[in-house]
């Protein structure tokens, strides 16, 4: 255990000081400020937007600037979807794999446009090299693109006053692509490429393993999708095993640095909060209140892993030696922190069986992604989600003093409060409708691999990961139907765009105001006071909403583990 607590102290130590340092390379990037790479891609940037008939000196109301991010999702989604039915015909396709069907082709076009990137598919007996490459690839970087240059307006409502733009949609995209994604990138590939994660275009390679039966092995451009995968936060592996798959995670160290991957720009982003509205404190304050809240699902998920199956200590299999799956080079805690984080930071890559995970140990993740996932989240997303929580807590606090809730110099109104309320209750309300008709109806519950509570928690895990955009599963589930592809590929599209326009259109409001100076009465956004506040009102909320189906499905499951029913 001490050697845990030196693992996470080391790793959160060390992403935070990164996080810092990105957060205010971000801020200058969106800004318009010179940076370190400015020399080298100032002139690319300027190329680009004269070949694509783009004036970076346009601004944007709320509503072109959503207009903007709508109809460019849109593009990209229709793209997508025709290249997965056409695949067949097109080359980069040594394996002869052939079409999609629609209503597969759909849910993952919609997955990989709203950055989910779930997967009801084995990627390496599915899709072509240049369905994931133009395909997937450049949908993981363009979606982590459009949420990171959504978050970045949202702030533009704080900084600017008596504004009627929130600034330019192709802009934010084009820098969040040239500066940030396609440099980190580069970097994280050659790293895994240097640990031995795999980069072909090569033909699968048919041998015989040491039993003589055999086998064929995947080959394919696996380090440059890895690499993006992990820091846009879309968690789309090229195999279906993911990260737990060798080629895509083939040693104790870029585990580590995967991990670290994962994290990086969500954990830059508050700060990059902070260095734009010109109070690093304010940053810092949103950034404690995300660790706090991931570092109490780590330590309970961990807790009730350790503590074993009571089946399994009558096979001899003792607390803390539970392996069940689990990827056996990385263990126990390390299966637990992959999945607590990519639960938090709507990843969904995975490096074990979620739905071995003993049933406690399920709900911090559950509640990850039923929360909106803003404990760190989605690039740009995740801070749009906390900021609407942020907003709860400022109102409570002004019934609590008397005075109209204020937030960033910014006072919040009747429209605001309203657009808050419908960003937080629409996706997992959706989730939780979803859920219930699924569990009424043969072509949901034919799908599972489970009865009972446990049968429930996957159902339940599918549409939070929907619904969060997350894209992760519980695995004991079949989704490859038309009713669960059809289903979950409405449930992305309502987890996405009632997270972002709301945000929009509180930031083109806001900008628009005039700031208010802080006072005596204030009620301050950088104090210890605020993140405690914080923190609640996120517990509270999603211990209120969720408290029933939690009861329904893991508690309900743990009960019957520890009394030795199975399902």
């Amino acid at each position: 255990m001490t050697a845990n607590i030196i693992f996470i102290l080391i790793f959160f130590g060390l992403i935070t000081i990164l996080g810092v340092y990105l957060g205010k390379f971000m801020a200058q990037v969106f800004s318009g400020e010179k940076n370190i790479l400015t020399p080298l891609l100032n002139p690319v940037e300027k190329f680009i937007y004269r070949i694509c008939l783009i004036d970076p000196l346009e601004e944007m109301n709320w509503k072109k600037y959503a207009l903007s991010f709508t109809l460019f999702n849109a593009a990209g989604l229709i793209f997508l979807f025709v290249l997965l039915l056409i695949q067949g015909r097109l080359p980069l396709n040594p394996q002869k794999f052939g079409p999609l069907s629609i209503d597969l082709a759909f849910n993952t076009a919609v997955s990989f446009m709203t950055n989910t990137d779930w997967q009801a598919y084995s990627g390496e007996y599915t899709m072509s090299y240049l369905s994931q490459m133009i395909g997937l690839t450049v949908q993981n970087f363009v979606s982590a693109g459009v949420g990171l240059a959504a978050a970045v307006a949202m702030i533009r409502g704080f900084t600017r006053k008596s504004a009627q733009s929130i600034g330019n949609f192709w802009v934010d995209l084009t820098r969040s692509q040239l500066y940030i994604m396609l440099p980190l990138s580069i970097i994280f590939a050659i790293v895994l490429l240097s640990q031995g994660v795999m980069q072909n275009l090569s033909h699968y390679i048919n041998a015989v393993n040491l039993e003589g039966n055999k086998q064929v092995i995947a080959m394919g451009p696996v380090a440059s999708q890895e690499a993006i995968k992990m820091l846009g936060s879309n968690g789309g592996g090229f195999f279906n095993a993911n990260s737990a798959h060798p080629y895509e995670n083939p040693t104790w160290l870029t585990n580590f640095i995967e991990n670290m991957a994962m994290l990086l720009i969500p954990v830059a982003i508050p700060f990059m909060l902070g260095y734009m509205l010109k109070s690093k404190r304010k940053g810092v304050a949103i950034f404690a209140a995300m660790l706090i809240i991931l570092l109490m699902g780590l330590i309970f998920s961990t807790y009730y892993e350790y503590r074993g199956n009571p089946r399994f200590e009558k096979l001899g299999i003792t607390n803390g030696e539970n392996m069940e799956g689990k990827e056996t080079r990385f263990g126990i805690f390390e299966s637990v922190f992959w999945a607590v984080n990519t639960t938090a930071i709507a990843n969904g890559s995975v490096n074990s069986m979620h739905d071995s995970l003993l049933p406690l140990t399920a709900i911090p993740l559950l509640f990850n992604m039923l929360i909106g996932e803003v404990v760190f989240g989605g690039v740009g997303v995740g801070l749009m989600g906390m900021l609407y929580y942020a907003f709860m807590s400022m109102f409570i606090a002004g019934l609590m003093i008397g005075r109209t809730p204020e937030i960033y110099n910014k006072k919040l109104g009747i429209f605001e409060m309203v657009l808050t309320i419908l960003g937080l209750i629409t996706a997992p309300f959706s989730a939780l409708i979803f859920t219930a008709v699924a569990c009424s109806i043969p072509a949901g519950l034919s799908s599972l691999n489970n009865g009972g509570p446990h049968g429930f928690s996957e159902i339940l895990y599918a549409y939070a990961s929907y619904h969060g955009n997350n894209g992760s599963a519980f695995a004991g589930l079949n989704a490859n139907t038309p009713f669960w592809n059809y289903t979950g590929a409405v449930a992305m599209l309502i987890g996405r765009f009632t997270t972002v326009i709301p945000g929009l259109a509180i930031a083109g409001v806001l900008a628009k105001k005039k700031h208010v100076p802080e006072s005596a009465s204030t009620f301050s956004t950088s104090s210890l006071l605020f993140v405690i506040l914080l923190v609640g009102v996120v517990l509270i909320f999603g211990g209120l909403t969720f408290f029933t189906p939690f009861v329904l499905g893991p508690v309900l499951d743990h009960i019957f583990m520890k009394a030795g029913t199975l399902y």
